[in-house]
């Protein structure tokens, strides 16, 4: 049983929500937070697997909570995925920065919204290409324009640079599989060598990883 804590500030939304995952037979929702602080509280005392939090809330915002729980040792093993109402928002490259295991909209299809969480829960991660594709290209925009190389990248196979490519591109294990014609346990195998290698925390830190490094990405 996944255990989940939402936090949300408007309460139609924590409803729906609430609704939504509660309907599923292998998730939980433990508990709701109307901003910021409950829920870092709740996350801290609960320590779900998943918690569900809203980049925008009132007092302590939902990407503060994310540093905090990424900050926490404790936590290592809740994993975070952020929603918003906002196709392009300026956290969303930080919120990737920080830990967050994905990043996808509210009115996104109760599928993909059940599929983040319990890809989040299994150690995965979901980004939404389009929404990928958008902050390489906000991230480009507002940088430098020199990419800084991560120095751990001379140390990969060609296999393990392809797969990071592939991995920035927001894809979850399946269909990067798909692509490449291996399983997806052969692309777990090689993402967790990229961790260690790289020392990311996880699966998004990977990905801010390949843009500050100016990887190409392929087109998801």
């Amino acid at each position: 049983m996944i255990e989940l804590v939402i936090a949300d500030d408007q309460s139609l939304i924590r409803m729906a929500l609430r609704n939504l995952f509660n309907g599923e037979d292998d998730i939980h929702v433990a508990a709701e937070a109307e901003n910021g602080q409950e829920a870092w509280e709740l996350v801290s005392r609960l320590r779900p697997d998943v918690a569900l939090l809203d980049v925008r809330m009132p007092g302590l915002d939902g990407l503060e909570v994310l540093r905090r729980i990424s900050r926490d040792a404790g936590l290592a093993a809740t994993r975070v995925v952020m929603i918003t109402t906002f196709e392009v928002d300026d956290y969303i490259f930080d919120a990737l920065s920080n830990g967050a295991a994905g990043f996808i909209m509210k009115d996104a299809p109760p599928d993909d919204l059940l599929r983040a969480v319990r890809l989040a829960a299994a150690g995965d991660s979901l980004l939404s290409p389009d929404v990928t594709r958008k902050v390489i290209d906000a991230y480009a925009e507002r940088g430098t324009g020199v990419a800084r190389p991560h120095p751990g990248l001379a140390a990969l196979t060609e296999r393990e640079l392809e797969i990071l490519r592939w991995v920035a591109t927001g894809l979850p294990n399946d269909e990067i599989g798909a692509r490449l014609f291996i399983s997806p346990a052969t692309v777990r195998t090689h993402v967790g060598k990229l961790l260690t290698k790289l020392a990311a925390r996880d699966r998004a830190g990977l990905v801010a990883l390949a843009y500050r490094s100016g990887l190409d990405i392929p087109d998801a």
